[in-house]
């Protein structure tokens, strides 16, 4: 069993696979990343099989999985600064998708294929303290940054 890869997490694009990659690499973790030859050559096809998978032998799933912990996912500005949700000022914003279900799927397909998806794809922030979901447009200014 300690032969055999697990996947213990799951990225949209191999850049950010590539990165907790070095970062387990670093700490003499065997790594194998699963999927992200084919998602580099059409990375539209992420979320439907599901994204890379970054897998690790058996014996090193805990240890990686205690790195993970500790790797902080949260959201940042342009200038490094963490964003801040504009209803609790919490720091532990995530970017999501808004393409969650069937309608927003199918809206996407159509933007795709009559060459709008740059101007109809939406990313929003949600907070993970309160859960209020918000745009890019919503981020107040960080006083550090005036």
């Amino acid at each position: 069993m300690s032969d055999t890869f697990i996947t213990i997490a799951r990225f949209q694009y191999t850049t950010e696979a590539q990165i907790i990659r070095g970062r387990l690499e670093a700490d003499g973790i065997k790594v194998f990343l699963k999927d992200h030859l084919t998602i580099d050559t059409d990375p539209l096809v992420s979320n439907a099989i599901g994204g890379v998978k970054l897998q690790v032998l058996a014996k090193d799933a805990m240890k990686a999985k205690h790195i993970l912990s500790t790797i902080n996912q949260y959201s940042i500005d342009d200038d490094g600064n963490p964003i801040e949700c504009p209803n609790c000022s919490s720091g532990t914003v995530e970017l999501f998708s808004t393409i969650t279900d069937f309608k927003s799927f199918f809206a996407f397909l159509v933007g795709f294929i009559f060459g709008t998806l740059p101007f109809h794809t939406r990313y929003k922030y949600q907070c993970e303290n309160c859960n209020t979901q918000f745009s890019k447009e919503d981020i107040k200014p960080n006083s550090n940054n005036v």
